[in-house]
C-alpha cells in the first residue's frame, strides 16, 4: 500500500494543472475538437477550407489563429499515442509487445527519478522479463542497466551482481545485432535504390549473406534471424528464383508451428504476402490463389497492407482466368471505405487492373462506348518513372482498347510508342518476356491485323515466350494478365471485330 500512496503523492503533487489531451465529452465542442472533426470529415483539406469551417472566413487573422490552433491540437493528439489499442491480431504482432516494454521502461524510469525505488524496481523487472520473452535486446539492455543503477543505490550487492552478469551478456549480443543490422540496412538500401545500384549490390549479396549467417550463429536471436530471413528472400527475388522464396516462407511457417520462432515477433502477414507474391511471379497462380484466399484474414481492411495484398490476390485471379472471381474481388476493394484514402498512384494501379478486367470480358458490339478506364489509360504518358514496372502494361492496354474499338490508325501509333519504349528501356536480358510479347504485337502490323495470319506468324515467338523464365522483381515489368493469355485475348478481339 505504501507504493500506491507514494504514487498518488507523486501524481497529485507533480501533475500538470490540466491534462494535455483532447477532452472526450458531449455538448458544445471546443475549437480544438472542432478542428479534429473537420479534418476527419474532409478529404485533403486546405488551410482555407478549414479556416472557413472554423471561423466563417479565411482572413489573415483567421489563418494566424488556425496556425496556433494546429500547434495545440498536434501536441494533444501526439499525447493520445500513449493510449492506442494495439491488440488487433491483424496488426504487426511485435508492436504490442514492443510498446509494452517501452511503456514499462518509461514508467519505471520516471518513478526512479522521483525516488520511488520499490515500484520502479517492480516495473523495470517486468520490462526486463517482457523484453527477454520478446527478444527485444535494446530494452533488455536499458531495463537491466536501470536496475543495476537502482541496486547500486540501494546497496544490494547480490542483486547487482546478478543483473550485471545479464547486462554484460546482453551488451555482447547487442553488439552482434548492431553489426548485423548495419549490414542488412546497407544492403537493403543498395537494393531499393536505382537499377544501377541494385546491379552493383547483387554481386556482393552472397558474401554479405555469409557474414549475416555467421553473425546469426553467434547471436542466435530473433533480430539476427529476421534480417537474415529478409535478405535471403531479397536475394532470391533479385535472381528471379521465386521457388526459393516459397521454400524460405514455407520453412518459416513450419518453424513457427514447431515453436522455433518467437511468436511475439514473427510477422505472419509479411510471410504470407511474400509467399503469395512468389506464387504469382513463379507462375503458380492456382496455389497462390488458394493461399491468398486463406491469408487475407491476417490483414485489416482499414490498412494499406490489405490493399497491397489484394493487388496480388487480384492478379492471381486474372492469371488463373477466374474473371468472375476477379470482378467480385475488385468490387470488394472498391467498396472498402478506406479505398478513397489511398495515394493517387495506388488508385491508378486499381484503375489499370480494372481496365484489364474490362478487356478480359467479351467485347461489345461495334460502337460500344469506351469504359471510363479506357479514357483514363489513353491520357497516360508514354513513360513515367513513378509507374516503373507498369509502363508496358499501360501502353499495351492503350493498344488493346484501340483494337477493340477498331481504331487501327490509333493502334499503329500505340505500337510505335511500344517500339520506342523497347529501344530505350527494354534492352536488358531480364526484360526478355516483354520484348518477346512486343515482337508478337508487331506481327499484327505485318499481317494487316489478320488474327489467323498473326497466330500462324507468331507461333514460334509464342513458344519461346512460354519457355522464357520470369525475371527478378528488380527488372520486371508487371504482367497484369500473362503475356501468353494476353496474346490470345488480342487475337480473339481481332476475330470478333472482323466477324
Amino acid at each position: 500500500m505504501n507504493e500506491l500512496a507514494n504514487l498518488a503523492q507523486i501524481v497529485t503533487s507533480r501533475g500538470l494543472p490540466s491534462l494535455p489531451l483532447l477532452p472526450a465529452r458531449a455538448g458544445e465542442l471546443l475549437k480544438e475538437e472542432q478542428l479534429v472533426q473537420v479534418l476527419l470529415k474532409t478529404k485533403s483539406p486546405t488551410s482555407t477550407q478549414v479556416a472557413k469551417a472554423l471561423y466563417g472566413e479565411a482572413t489573415a487573422a483567421s489563418q494566424v489563429a488556425l496556425r496556433r490552433l494546429k500547434g495545440r491540437v498536434q501536441t494533444k493528439l501526439l499525447n493520445h499515442l500513449y493510449f492506442l489499442d494495439h491488440r488487433d491480431p491483424r496488426s504487426l504482432v511485435s508492436r504490442r509487445y514492443q510498446l509494452e516494454c517501452l511503456d514499462l521502461l518509461h514508467k519505471g524510469t520516471a518513478l526512479f527519478a522521483e525516488g520511488e525505488y520499490v515500484l520502479s524496481q517492480r516495473l523495470l523487472r517486468r520490462c526486463l522479463s517482457e523484453a527477454q520473452a520478446g527478444e527485444f535486446t535494446a530494452y533488455v539492455v536499458q531495463s537491466a542497466r536501470q536496475l543495476a543503477v537502482i541496486y547500486a543505490h540501494l546497496r544490494k550487492p547480490a542483486e547487482y551482481a546478478k543483473i550485471d552478469r545479464g547486462l554484460e551478456k546482453a551488451l555482447r549480443v547487442q553488439q552482434l545485432e548492431d553489426e548485423a543490422e548495419r549490414l542488412y540496412t546497407r544492403t537493403f538500401m543498395g537494393l531499393s535504390a536505382t537499377v544501377k545500384s541494385r546491379r552493383a549490390t547483387l554481386p556482393e549479396l552472397p558474401e554479405r549473406l555469409q557474414r549475416l549467417e555467421a553473425l546469426h550463429r553467434r547471436a542466435n536471436t530473433f533480430n539476427t534471424y529476421l534480417w537474415l530471413y529478409q535478405l535471403r528472400m531479397a536475394y532470391e527475388e533479385q535472381q528471379g528464383n521465386f521457388a526459393g522464396i516459397i521454400r524460405i516462407t514455407s520453412a518459416a511457417t513450419r518453424q513457427l508451428g514447431q515453436g522455433k520462432l518467437n511468436a511475439r515477433r514473427f510477422d505472419v502477414r509479411y510471410n504470407t504476402y511474400m509467399s503469395v507474391f512468389a506464387y504469382l511471379r513463379g507462375r503458380q497462380p492456382a496455389k497462390g490463389l488458394r493461399l491468398a484466399q486463406e491469408g487475407i484474414r491476417h490483414f485489416s481492411p482499414t490498412s494499406s497492407n490489405w490493399f497491397t495484398f489484394q493487388e496480388n490476390h487480384l492478379l492471381l485471379a486474372l492469371h488463373s482466368k477466374k474473371y468472375d472471381y476477379a470482378r467480385q474481388l475488385l468490387h470488394t476493394v472498391l467498396a472498402n471505405p478506406s479505398f478513397a484514402k489511398l495515394r493517387p498512384l495506388a488508385l491508378e494501379h486499381w484503375e489499370l487492373y480494372q481496365g484489364y478486367l474490362n478487356l478480359a470480358a467479351a467485347p461489345g458490339p461495334a460502337g460500344h462506348p469506351t469504359p471510363p478506364t479506357a479514357k483514363w489509360t489513353l491520357r497516360l504518358p508514354e513513360f513515367s518513372r513513378d509507374k516503373q514496372g507498369l509502363n508496358v502494361a499501360i501502353l499495351v492496354l492503350q493498344l488493346l482498347y484501340c483494337l477493340r474499338r477498331q481504331q487501327m490508325d490509333e493502334a499503329l501509333v500505340r505500337l510505335e510508342r511500344l517500339r520506342k519504349y523497347q529501344q530505350r528501356h527494354l534492352n536488358a536480358a531480364e526484360t526478355q518476356r516483354s520484348r518477346l510479347f512486343l515482337r508478337l504485337l508487331r506481327t499484327l502490323v505485318d499481317t494487316g491485323f489478320d488474327p489467323a495470319k498473326a497466330r500462324h506468324r507468331g507461333r514460334a515467338t509464342l513458344e519461346t515466350l512460354a519457355q522464357a523464365p520470369p525475371p527478378g522483381d528488380a527488372f520486371a515489368e508487371v504482367e497484369i494478365i500473362p503475356y501468353e493469355q494476353l496474346w490470345e485475348l488480342v487475337l480473339q478481339q481481332l476475330g470478333a471485330a472482323k466477324a
